[in-house]
């Protein structure tokens, strides 16, 4: 039966490299989908209400519910724009859904950013701490799927540890 890994929070929380760590570890066939890479680098889109990477994302998780038996969709993902997704989610795979909200505080996400420029040596100043204060939502969590929530104190070998367990356990029983 085809999983779906779900990894949501706010920009700088981590998702994306949990994400790339998660498919190596599941290994070969495991579909991994950036809502990034979708909306901003496919598409070219704003986010908000009824934008074009919505259907796009449904029909790359149908895809991946037919075709591979790990999918992990991770992005910022906000709760009130992506509902239809949600519920897409939730047909395709029923109880194999594993959810996992970044709950990150603000000042944290900015941490991690300024780690990742000086790492990639590009300047994080002031101007981009304002952007990414204008997107931010605390505690967005989802109504119609139950996520866990994942503190800023768990470091990210824990949380790749973590995921991975709950599904393979899921798989043994």
């Amino acid at each position: 039966m085809s999983k779906i890994i779900l990894l949501r929070g706010n920009s700088g929380s981590g998702k994306t490299v949990v994400a790339s760590a998660l498919q190596q570890k599941f290994g070969e066939g495991t579909l991994l989908i950036s809502q990034d890479n979708v909306r901003m680098g496919m598409l070219n889109v704003e986010d908000g209400l009824d934008n074009e990477s919505i259907n796009l994302l449904i029909n790359l998780v149908d895809y991946g519910n037919k075709n591979c038996n790990i999918t992990i969709l991770e992005g910022i993902l906000r709760a009130g724009i992506y509902k239809s997704l949600f519920k897409q989610v939730k047909e395709l795979f029923g109880d194999n859904v594993y959810a996992y909200y970044f709950d990150l505080t603000f000042e944290e996400t900015i941490r991690r950013h300024r780690i990742r420029a000086q790492m990639l040596n590009y300047d994080f100043g002031s101007h981009r701490e304002q952007e990414m204060k204008s997107w931010w939502l605390d505690k967005d969590y989802l109504d119609a799927i139950c996520e866990k929530k994942i503190a800023e104190n768990v470091e990210e070998n824990e949380m790749i540890e973590m995921i991975y367990r709950d599904v393979i356990k899921s798989t043994a029983v």
